[in-house]
This record gives structure tokens, C-alpha cells and sequence, in this order.
């Protein structure tokens, strides 16, 4: 299911692209806002789970991945050179998933990465407790790890949604985008329903498993967002797989 040749051409294209210039920019915004926050706000106030809970799992990690797994295949289909690609005898099965690894891979270099560094950065979470605003805070090591691991989650999640967009519609960007805006960020974060569906909210539910961190408004338990998450992975690779298997060598759907 894993092919090293398309998976180097794909590397290889994806970083080469002027969008790859995009991918650090989120990046780059998180950790210096974390550093900005840092020098400039009591230690005790809970800025670094709505900073790093809210922006970074709600926007810096969905637009990290929107760009790296729409362009993985998407590009492709957009300039029809998908059709070199499977008028060779790789399987269309083993392309998704091989695009798929690519994309998360560039992801967790880009999101989950800068996350953990972000984490590390800002010093800690809070808990409940008898601090400052009633929060004591959580161990900078704990915090960082979990938020590294709820990243790790989102970044395997996301892309296989955006993948699944990407063969979806020729405006994989536009409609990954939409989903991102309208969905992750609005109605994930006031609707309480949507968070069963939302791919941010099952990476803060696993953070805050590991971190116990009420601050991060995860919204769900572990084990909820490790088997929706699960879940949400499959059935949007199937559907790739599916997708794609009914385009026609002329680059367009059977």
C-alpha cells in the first residue's frame, strides 16, 4: 500500500511548489505570538491552552494540512499529470495511501512540530487548583507532550479528509477551506453537537487525556476521539480510494 517511488516524486513535487513557501507561515504566527504571550502576560493566566488549544488545533493544523493534502494529489488532478500517474501499473489504492503518509508526514513537520515547540515555549497549562483565577499550572513537559500527541492525532485526521476532498472536486482548496472556516473553527467551537464531528476536537480530547486540562475545552473523552478519529481516517481514505478509482485516464471521473 505504500509505494517509495511516488512517494519521493510526491516529496520531491510538493516541496519544489511556491505554495510549499506557505507551509512554515502558520508555524512561524504560533510560535512567535507563544513568545510574544510569553514575555508579556502573568504566568499564571491560561493563555497557553486557548492559544495553543484554540488556534492550534482549530486553525494553524487545518491550514497546514489543507495545503499539504490538497497539493499531494489535488495539483496533480487540477494540471491533468494524474494521468501519467495511472497509466502505470501502481495501484490507485496504493497512490492514496502513499500521497496520504506523504502529506502527514509534512504536516507533523510543519503542524504538529512547531506545536510541541510552541508548548515548550510557553512554560505550561492549568488545572483546577488554588493559584490565580483558581488554576494551578500543569508541568511544561506534560503539556507539550500532550499537546504534541492530540497534534500528532489531528495531523493524521485531517489530511486524510483533505485527501479525500482533494479527488473529490477540482477546488479541493476552496471547498477544504470552506470546512475549515465554517466548521472547525465557528461552529466546532459554539455548537456543542458539531464536536462529535470535528476533527480539532478529537485532537484536544486526546490532549486533554493525557494532560487533564479543562482549559482546553476538548469537548469529548479519549477514547470517544481516538475511535471517531479512527472512524473519520477510514472512511475518508475508502472514499479517496473510491474516487479515484473512477477517474478515467483522461483525468476526469468515469
Amino acid at each position: 500500500m505504500f509505494n517509495t517511488t511516488v512517494a519521493w516524486i510526491t516529496l520531491r513535487a510538493t516541496l519544489s511548489r511556491r505554495r510549499a513557501l506557505l507551509f512554515a507561515l502558520p508555524a512561524v504566527v504560533l510560535i512567535l505570538l507563544t513568545a510574544a504571550l510569553k514575555a508579556t502576560r502573568p504566568p499564571m493566566l491560561p493563555w497557553p491552552s486557548h492559544v495553543l488549544g484554540t488556534f492550534g488545533f482549530s486553525v494553524l493544523i487545518p491550514l497546514t494540512a489543507l495545503i499539504i493534502g490538497t497539493s499531494v494529489l489535488g495539483a496533480e488532478i487540477d494540471d491533468g499529470s494524474i494521468v501519467h500517474l495511472l497509466a502505470t501499473p501502481v495501484r490507485r489504492s496504493a497512490v492514496v495511501m502513499t500521497k496520504f503518509i506523504v502529506a502527514t508526514g509534512l504536516t507533523v513537520v510543519f503542524a504538529a512540530v512547531p506545536e510541541l515547540i510552541a508548548a515548550l515555549i510557553s512554560g505550561s497549562g492549568s488545572i483546577p487548583g488554588q493559584g490565580a483565577a483558581g488554576l494551578v499550572t500543569i508541568g511544561t513537559g506534560t503539556f507539550a507532550v500532550a499537546l504534541f500527541v492530540g497534534a500528532l492525532a489531528c495531523s493524521v485526521i485531517y489530511n486524510a479528509v483533505f485527501v479525500m476532498i482533494s479527488t473529490a472536486t477540482t477546488r479541493a482548496i476552496a471547498v477544504g477551506l470552506l470546512y475549515v472556516l465554517v466548521w472547525e473553527v465557528l461552529l466546532s467551537n459554539f455548537v456543542s453537537g458539531v464536536k462529535l464531528l470535528s476533527v480539532s476536537h478529537y485532537g484536544l480530547g486526546i490532549a486533554n487525556g493525557l494532560a487533564s486540562d479543562p482549559v482546553l475545552e476538548a469537548g469529548l473523552g479519549v477514547l470517544t476521539s481516538v475511535v471517531m478519529g479512527a472512524i473519520v481516517t477510514v472512511v475518508a481514505l475508502a472514499l479517496a480510494m473510491n474516487l479515484l478509482s473512477s477517474f478515467s485516464l483522461k483525468g476526469e471521473p468515469a
